[in-house]
């Protein structure tokens, strides 16, 4: 399977603002946005030049793709899907990358970043609706309860997690009971409820060039 490798922080500081891909250290003081808020490269801290109408598209589109560890292609194919739905067109991606087995684990706080509910989720640590699923990009739905396996509740990574769930803000789409570590999708989710801001104009703008 793909995998993006360039190292994380430089991906935050190449889009300038804290895409919280490294979970607890992102809002520690060793988050590279707050030593180098510069974009990576030889031109240090000169950064770059005037960006066009295009590169503002580019740059929000690839924002995007870093903040739910996705490739082009992978992206490219949610923006169909979400072209082919009703409504609006930017509200629907969202909502598609949001409701991904594996992004949905993060949102619950199961898990400190995406990155590592994917690995947990690639390896069988989650059921959805009492059946093991192991494929992070596994649609959910409202209604579907997401809850760690019997067999994995008693490591010491689900141990150390019951210790700082009680400060999780569990968004208002889903719903968590934290000593039996299950979640449910109470609906789907709004632009308004989402932490990060993704302008999905601008990239509804860019493949629409």
């Amino acid at each position: 399977m793909a995998r993006k490798l360039s190292p994380k922080c430089k991906r935050c500081r190449r889009e300038g603002e804290k895409l919280f891909l490294k979970g607890a250290r992102c809002v520690s003081s060793k988050c590279a946005i707050v030593k180098r808020k510069y974009p990576p490269g030889v031109h240090g801290v000169k950064g770059t030049g005037r960006i066009t109408g295009y590169g503002i598209q580019l740059r929000e589109k690839q924002k995007a793709k870093k903040i739910y560890g996705l490739l082009e292609k992978q992206f490219a194919n949610y923006f169909k899907r979400a072209a082919g739905l009703r409504g609006d067109t930017g509200e629907s991606l969202l909502q598609l990358l949001e409701l991904r087995l594996d992004n949905t684990v993060y949102r619950l706080g199961l898990a400190s970043s995406r990155d590592e509910a994917r690995q947990l989720v690639s390896h069988g640590h989650f059921l959805v609706n009492n059946k093991k699923v192991n494929i992070p990009s596994y649609k959910v739905k409202p209604g579907d309860i997401i809850k760690v396996r019997e067999k994995s509740f008693n490591s010491p990574r689900f141990k150390d997690l019951l210790i700082n769930l009680d400060k999780h803000e569990t968004p208002p789409w889903l719903s968590l009971e934290v000593k039996k570590l299950e979640g449910k999708i109470l609906g789907k989710p709004q632009r308004k409820n989402l932490g990060e801001i993704i302008n999905t104009k601008l990239i509804v703008e860019y493949y629409s060039r």
